[in-house]
């Protein structure tokens, strides 16, 4: 079964950093206070911290999509998904 995956909008972001403290687990912040994510899907109850930092970023920046079927973990580009 595939997850879902974090993803940013480095446009949209602006490095407030609310997502890594939501979710510690999958984001550290880089020299500039912008998010690093591990782009490894994300499961169970994790899955629910992930949905608030989604909707509690600030600038809109985060998404969760659901992931590749290939077991790619990279991050995909692109404006964020429609929250639902």
């Amino acid at each position: 079964m595939s997850g879902h995956v974090v993803i940013v909008d480095r446009i949209a972001c602006d490095g407030f950093g609310t997502c890594a403290q939501l979710l510690p687990e999958r984001v550290i912040l880089d020299e500039w206070g912008y998010p690093i994510i591990d782009a490894t899907p994300v499961h169970g109850s994790e899955r629910q911290h992930a949905k608030r930092a989604v909707n509690a970023c600030p600038r809109l920046a985060l998404s969760l999509v659901k992931a590749p079927h290939d077991g790619a973990t990279r991050t995909p580009a692109g404006p964020p998904a429609a929250r639902r």
